[in-house]
């Protein structure tokens, strides 16, 4: 796993643009839409960037595991993939690896989220349990997320495809979720379809956690039972596509 892991981390660190270009639209977002937005919310949220940087959160892990897949293919273009599939590796350690190294991608990508929102009068969670619940959350997001581009990548046959797949749920399922808006103020029909989003539940919790509300520790296990469930299911498939990918 460390090798698989290793191997990904010295690709990205050659390849700088990767983590920049991920980087780029959720500060863009962060700067231009919280500013924007923040004028048209003023009175029904106090601080408007608090409020949506969870979502810029998720965004910004959705565009880090994104980029895992692109590796893979990649790998797959140079025969690396192959040769791995080839040694005596076992395929737990392959996807452990793959998924690792994405997972250590958005961690990065969050904290320079975090600094620069630092300018926009959001504060990091004092709170030791707080902090260390929001940090719990975002890594079983990043995870799952990981283990469900790497799977989507195993799927699809070409990067040109996987980017459109992954642009199709990226956009939709942000858009689709409360990381812009306050659920409760939308129609019924809408309320109920950004309810059954998983991603709305994540932002809310990080939300509560950013905004220094009361620690919603029954909404906080049942999130992280969600997602654990959700990393266990794509991890599942993503072994078993690359044992598929063994098989021919």
């Amino acid at each position: 796993m460390l090798n698989i892991l290793y191997r990904n981390m010295k690709w990205r660190v050659q390849n700088p643009i990767t983590i920049v270009i991920t980087l780029i639209q959720p500060i863009l977002w962060m700067v231009l839409y919280g500013t924007v937005g923040a004028n048209s919310m003023h009175s029904t949220i106090s601080n408007y960037n608090a409020f949506i940087l969870p979502g810029i959160m998720v965004l910004v892990t959705f565009s880090a595991c994104c980029s895992g897949g692109i590796i893979n293919y990649i790998t797959k273009n140079n025969g690396s993939f192959y040769r791995i599939l080839l040694s005596p590796v076992k395929r737990v350690s392959i996807v452990f690896g793959q998924t690792f190294e994405t997972v250590i991608l958005s961690f990065i990508e969050i904290s320079v989220l975090m600094a620069v929102s630092l300018f926009f009068s959001v504060r990091v969670p004092s709170d030791p349990l707080s902090f260390l619940s929001m940090l719990i959350i975002l890594f079983l997001t990043a995870f799952f997320l990981s283990c469900l581009t790497y799977t989507m990548s195993l799927l699809l046959p070409n990067e040109v495809v996987y980017e459109t797949v992954m642009n199709a749920i990226v956009l939709p399922t942000f858009f689709l979720s409360s990381a812009l808006f306050p659920s409760e103020t939308l129609s019924k029909n809408l309320y109920i379809v950004i309810y059954l989003n998983p991603f709305s539940h994540v932002i809310n919790i990080l939300r509560k956690i950013l905004m220094n509300e009361p620690f919603p520790a029954r909404e906080f296990f049942s999130v992280s039972l969600l997602l654990l469930i959700l990393c266990i299911i794509t991890f599942s498939c993503a072994l078993y596509r690359l044992k598929k990918e063994t098989a021919k």
